[in-house]
């Protein structure tokens, strides 16, 4: 986070109206046309559907989002994997919130932008009638992802000023209504909201529409990174202003109008004047691509937390500027594209998202609320009579919504099957690691001293590189894999005069990269320890390479070749990468559980990144080394050995 976003200022909300309000903010395109639907417009449901929006953005966007859970910052940085890095270690079943918080999240940025930009676009048809709206919304979204592989550095400077003037527009046409209006505020008293859910007829259910108000309340903690608590927090009082006037001059109009049902209409651009209408149009549709964007950089944050965290596989992960923290993912971007059109050629109007819209964050933030009560305990230190009867608020209003939106269930088996595939490849990734790690068997660095060395003064075997560098999972600086010390010596005798092991580790601060050296055995055995942020890609082959830079030119190295006839000439040694790769071993009575999951997380691991790709090493400094995986060996296997004739 840069230092100036630490504390309030005017550049500071700015750059938060633009990149953190965007969903959010467009809200009002839609959320009271999807209360209204094609009911008959009565004061009860006007005022109700009004007084439940002001409490819900109250309740669970201020009370719970602005207040509570930005308090929950780690480090600076914001979202659900951030969270669930605090708090990980108190409580191993805590993965389950988490994956399941962060793969209905990734749902949400299939939904946010054919929603966003359908609701603006379909403003046109008041102007231009029969226009192609579902053509324009898969241009407009097309290029957005388009784009995303030159990254946002030039067009995020706009995004700020941009989202200045929507707001501006959102209340200079609520206050017109308002003033001319002002009986309208009486929706501010909750019994409204009361009224609403109890006595009218199928009251509850709407719940699910009004849930849209607070859709984007989840980004405002997922940007904390980028802004800082201080300015969101400000700024949120500038927005929900902004909103609730808009809310209440679009109720206004309603209960104003003489009409009886809204048909087609839409509240949002029916309180423009016609002259403006081409221009809010437009104004509504850069506020809508910007919601959208955001949603998109929030996704490529999402996985890349989720690769760090073993949630998900290795993948090609890029850096299209140098901005901190902004990154592309190639695989991602057109799985979201390819989403984003699908969802607009199947349901071709805003309207009939909304149910999948509310679902997705709904589950989101039910996980948010699981995971930040277990931070105010263990973090905080809050008392749990304190914290316990506060999070059950946030329950049962979430409950509540998410059971208002399962009512159209049929109508979102699209969205379902997006996030729960998400939710399962995260869970059998992180499954299958935990199988793996159990197996881990290691060694004493120090017993292999002598044969290390040994090896490399033989040269009756083959040299297999100056210099052979292993990757180890080893916490404990002196040890190393079982399986490391086989492949040395006895799958194939790998000759070297010096041998490396680098560990990782990821630290719970998003950004932090450091690294230790530690040589066991003189220039003949060196371990690196590189502390890495969760937020940080293990690009090891460059971080490698900076850290034998600094250790040739503080003389803790010579990487001269060693070879007679190359070393006359000054020229480098060689360095060789062995990366071990595992098979499932015939050799094994694994049970039908793991053997799913191990089947399932191999299958998935061939359409992944490989490992030398991911962590950024030469192909041609690379050798990758195939292990048997022995889970469960078979045991008392009887045979008779037979007389030979």
């Amino acid at each position: 986070m840069h230092p100036n976003l630490k504390k309030v200022s005017a550049a500071g909300m700015l750059v938060t109206l633009g990149i953190v309000f965007g969903d959010i903010g467009t809200s009002p395109l839609y959320v009271l046309k999807a209360i209204i639907g094609d009911k008959q417009i009565t004061e009860q449901l006007v005022l109700g559907g009004i007084s439940c929006v002001f409490w819900t953005l109250t309740l669970q966007t201020t009370l719970k989002y602005i207040i509570l859970t930005l308090q929950a910052d780690n480090n600076g940085e914001g979202g659900i994997f951030s969270l669930y890095a605090l708090v990980r270690r108190r409580g191993k079943w805590l993965f389950i919130p988490a994956i399941i918080g962060a793969g209905t999240l990734l749902g949400d940025g299939i939904i946010t932008p054919p929603i966003s930009v359908a609701s603006a676009i379909e403003g046109l048809e008041k102007i231009y009638h029969g226009i192609p709206v579902v053509q324009i919304v898969i241009a407009i979204i097309t290029v957005l992802f388009v784009f995303q592989r030159f990254g946002t550095k030039v067009v995020g400077a706009t995004f700020g000023p941009i989202m200045l003037l929507w707001f501006s527009m959102l209340f200079i046409l609520g206050i017109v209504q308002v003033s001319h209006f002002p009986d309208v505020l009486r929706a501010i008293n909750p019994m409204y909201a009361y009224d609403l859910l109890v006595n009218y007829p199928h009251g509850f259910w709407l719940l699910g529409a009004v849930f849209l108000c607070t859709t984007g309340a989840e980004a405002l903690y997922s940007d904390l990174g980028h802004c800082g608590k201080k300015n969101i927090q400000a700024s949120w009082i500038l927005v929900k202003l902004c909103l609730i006037t808009n809310y209440m001059g679009q109720a206004a109009w309603l209960l104003h109008s003489d009409i009886s049902y809204i048909g087609d209409m839409n509240p949002f651009y029916e309180i423009m004047p016609r002259w403006f209408l081409f221009t809010g149009i437009i104004i509504a549709t850069a506020a809508a691509i910007i919601a959208s964007q955001a949603l998109i950089t929030g996704s490529f944050t999402l996985i890349s937390e989720a690769v760090s965290l073993n949630f998900w596989p290795r993948i090609t992960i890029k850096y299209p500027s140098d901005v901190r923290g902004q990154i592309y993912i190639p695989s991602i971007n057109w799985i979201l594209w390819a989403g984003c059109v699908a969802v607009m050629l199947y349901f071709k109007e805003s309207s009939k998202m909304e149910a999948a819209y509310g679902l997705f964050i709904t589950v989101t933030m039910l996980m948010t609320t699981i995971l930040v009560s277990r931070y105010l305990i263990w973090k905080r230190h809050w008392r749990p009579y304190a914290v316990y009867p506060l999070i059950s608020v946030f329950v049962i209003v979430e409950l509540s919504f998410l059971i208002a939106n399962l009512s159209k269930l049929s109508q979102i088996w699209l969205f379902l099957g997006l996030g729960l595939a998400a939710i399962f490849v995260m869970y059998v990734w992180f499954r299958a690691r935990k199988i793996n790690n159990k197996l881990l068997s290691f060694v004493k660095l120090e017993d292999q001293i002598d044969l290390l060395t040994d090896l490399s003064q033989d040269t009756t075997v083959s040299k297999f590189a100056t210099h052979c560098i292993y990757l180890t999972k080893a916490d404990n600086p002196t040890e190393v894999e079982q399986k490391i010390i086989y492949s040395i010596f006895s799958h194939t005798p790998k000759r070297a005069d010096i041998y490396w092991f680098i560990h990782i580790d990821r630290t719970d601060d998003p950004y932090h990269v450091s690294y230790s050296v530690r040589e066991l055995e003189n220039d003949k055995v060196i371990r690196v320890e590189f502390k890495l942020g969760f937020r940080v890609q293990p690009r090891i082959g460059m971080l490698f390479r900076k850290v034998v830079d600094e250790m040739v030119a503080n003389g803790e190295l010579d990487i001269q070749s060693k070879y007679p006839s190359l070393k006359k000439y000054n020229l480098a040694a060689d360095f060789k990468f062995v990366i071990l790769e595992k098979f499932i071993s015939y050799e094994n009575e694994i049970s039908i559980k793991n053997n799913w999951v191990l089947n399932v997380y191999f299958a998935i691991k061939d359409l992944a990144q490989a490992n030398e790709k991911a962590f950024g090493l030469d192909p041609s400094e690379t050798h990758i080394e195939m292990i048997p995986m022995v889970i469960d060996p078979v045991e008392d296997v009887e045979m008779k050995r037979d007389a030979c004739r």
